[in-house]
């Protein structure tokens, strides 16, 4: 059993440098049952915070105000990577965005290697956008601009 750790290793660090797929579970405010949702505008603040950004009308806004216990799942260094902790709201609107995004930390409790025994990710998930590149590419310049100053 892989060991848990209370912050991000160097290697998780180096995975949020760049936009990278990332599920987020948080707890359904109306129903008290999991809910997933896949998100991009991720990064690493510090070995001890996750900031993310995404549409204020989402249905995470208000369950991490309900109940902030989440976790952010990552495919890095041939593994999955469970990283749970409290949501905090940052702003509820970024600055320089032209979208209402919200912006929230989420303040690591716990890092897992939740990978099953004997194996490892052969390849990085990837996805793309599906619409206009230039128009996606400044989006989300601006996005991790506000993050970051945030």
């Amino acid at each position: 059993m892989a060991e848990t750790l209370s912050a991000l290793t160097e290697q998780l660090l180096n995975h949020f440098s760049e936009e990278k797929l990332a599920l987020l579970s948080t707890i359904d405010a109306e129903t008290g049952v999991p809910s997933q949702n896949a998100i991009s505008w991720v990064q690493a603040v510090s070995s001890g915070k996750i900031r993310f950004a995404l549409d204020q009308r989402s249905r995470i806004v208000t369950n991490v105000k309900s109940n902030p216990l989440a976790t952010i799942t990552v495919f890095a260094g041939g593994s999955v990577h469970a990283i749970s902790g409290r949501v905090s709201v940052v702003v509820d609107a970024l600055e320089g965005v032209p979208f209402k995004l919200a912006c929230m930390d989420l303040n690591i409790d716990a890092v897992r290697d939740v990978m099953f025994y004997g194996s490892r990710i052969s390849a990085q998930p990837e996805y793309e956008k599906t619409y206009d590149k230039r128009a996606a590419d400044k989006l989300d310049g601006q996005v991790f601009d506000a993050m970051s100053k945030a």
